[in-house]
């Protein structure tokens, strides 16, 4: 089964640097519509035998415009949101930010234990993600489109694809609407096949990535 993890357009939240996980979360910007309303053109080579997207307001609206170009329906699960912030939700503080972004690069790492306060683990992120993609592999789809959001789809790429450098996938935040490609199954593990859309040198915060997530 391949695999394209792909992240929401631009929110309101992220032009306001707020970490916003709660559901059903921010509403994309214009912009946000317009890096939705590309990906069919962008992603034109691609025949997907399905598209499913978080909960998320952002993730339905980025779905919704990918199926328009498709002629595919999203299907809204519900394990593939952003990892909740917990007590850190909608602060736009630059401390909150480098707590979450440290704990993101530990769960990397290989540590899925720690929590963050009043949120959830790395285990617990990558558990629930895990379950929808069990899911949708059960539907034996050749290729998939998913709609989720940047920490949760580096996290999972890093345990789950069994050739990611982890070094790699911290240093290399997603962009909006970029995304991932990996091959395989829950079983055997998955290869990361490609990855497109990192921010640009010159945009990224000197704390990796604190201006493109969630």
């Amino acid at each position: 089964m391949r695999l394209f993890l792909i992240r929401h357009g631009q929110t309101t939240a992220n032009v306001a640097r707020e970490l916003d996980t709660a559901l059903p979360g921010a509403p994309l910007t214009g912009l946000g519509r317009e890096q939705a309303a590309s990906l069919p053109n962008r992603l034109r080579q691609e025949r997907f035998d399905g598209i499913w997207c978080s909960r998320a307001q952002r993730a339905q609206d980025t779905a919704g415009a990918l199926a328009t170009g498709v002629g595919q329906a999203p299907q809204v699960m519900p394990g593939l949101h952003e990892i909740q912030a917990g007590e850190l939700e909608m602060s736009a503080d630059r401390g909150d930010w480098l707590a979450y972004i440290r704990l993101l690069e530990r769960w990397i790492r290989g540590d899925l234990r720690p929590a963050v306060p009043g949120g959830e683990s790395g285990a617990d992120a990558v558990a629930r993600f895990d379950a929808d993609i069990a899911v949708i592999q059960e539907q034996a789809p050749e290729q998939a489109a998913i709609v989720s959001h940047g920490a949760m789809i580096r996290l999972w790429t890093a345990t789950r694809a069994v050739d990611a450098d982890r070094d790699f996938v911290i240093d290399h935040p997603l962009r909006n609407t970029g995304y991932v490609v990996l091959d395989g199954n829950l079983a055997d593990g998955f290869s990361l096949e490609s990855w497109h859309g990192e921010l640009p040198p010159e945009t990224m915060d000197t704390a990796r990535g604190v201006a493109c997530i969630p």
